[in-house]
């Protein structure tokens, strides 16, 4: 139908009135005459009128790289989550997202994440425990159920707590039902997973006072379930950047040097250990003892693979 352009920002405005969520851009204010009164009269024009969105652009490229760089998302969930955040904003916005690529996607072909996140979240907001098989893969590039003794594949019947995301991958923090400690288990590798009536150990009486998340998380980057151990090693001290980027700035500098720092931190000891080994040639642990002789001999250990070489 033919509309008189006046009409439809008045219709416009009229919807702003009502608030409805529209904003528009003015221009700068001009002087014209007013042909009926005779006066010079200041006006502005209104132009793009838009719906206000929820999300800035910004916003969702943020959240769409987030999908873009994770490991345990299928190629085709990633396409199908992107699509659905781009229509959260301007089809201006769409147009600029072109050139992005999911490239990589879930190493393992898993399918069955959301599915295990929603029977997860069921568990955890009902207080129930679960029960799955946890894969791994194989030579053949497959993924296979763990076996027991038995040579059976292993069932884990688990109290579930909390679901992370930790190195661009979901883990969840649970305690196997065998054991008095939180145990760490990455979700694309949950297959077979069913609620369970029975109710889960509260997490009280595995960790004394609670869940710590924040916490547990520092102590744990490379989501291994030991305990955490006090410990103390020597750097280089041009590291710095990568000490804050495992650590946080949960540590604490002993001793100072021109050229190293003495550094104390609460640490999974295993994490701790493999930390040690990326920066062999930087940093020295110190203490505990025994995690010092562990770290001593992978390296002669290391030492001993290249020798032939």
């Amino acid at each position: 139908m033919d509309v008189d352009r006046k009409a439809v920002k008045r219709n416009l405005m009229n919807l702003e009135e009502f608030g409805y969520d529209i904003d528009y851009y003015e221009s700068e204010p001009r002087v014209t005459l007013n042909k009926k009164t005779g006066e010079y009269e200041e006006n502005r024009i209104l132009t793009d009128f838009f719906i206000r969105r929820e999300f800035t652009d910004s916003e969702l490229r943020l959240l769409i790289d987030s999908i873009v760089f994770s490991e345990h998302l299928p190629q085709g969930d990633k396409k199908r989550l992107i699509e659905k955040l781009e229509g959260l904003s301007s089809v201006y916005f769409k147009s600029r997202m072109k050139h992005v690529v999911a490239a990589g996607g879930s190493k393992g072909g898993v399918n069955k994440l959301f599915f295990t996140i929603e029977e997860l979240d069921k568990a955890i907001s009902s207080g129930k425990q679960v029960k799955f098989h946890y894969d791994s893969f194989g030579t053949d590039k497959k993924l296979h159920h763990r076996k027991n003794a038995e040579g059976k594949d292993r069932e884990y019947i688990i109290n579930p707590y909390q679901i992370v995301a930790k190195n661009g991958r979901y883990y969840l923090i649970c305690n196997y039902d065998k054991y008095d400690r939180l145990s760490y288990y990455r979700l694309d590798r949950i297959s077979d997973i069913q609620m369970f009536e029975s109710k889960a150990k509260p997490v009280q009486e595995v960790v004394k006072n609670g869940l710590d998340l924040s916490k547990q998380m520092k102590e744990h980057f490379y989501m291994f379930a030991d305990e955490a151990v006090s410990a103390e090693f020597v750097a280089e001290k041009y590291i710095i950047n990568d000490i804050v980027d495992y650590f946080g700035k949960d540590f604490t500098i002993r001793e100072e040097t021109e050229d190293s720092i003495r550094v104390a931190v609460r640490v999974s000891e295993k994490d701790m250990e493999l930390w040690a080994m990326q920066f062999a040639t930087q940093v020295t642990v110190t203490y505990p003892p025994a995690l010092a002789e562990k770290c001593r001999e992978n390296i002669l250990k290391a030492a001993e693979r290249y020798a032939g070489i």
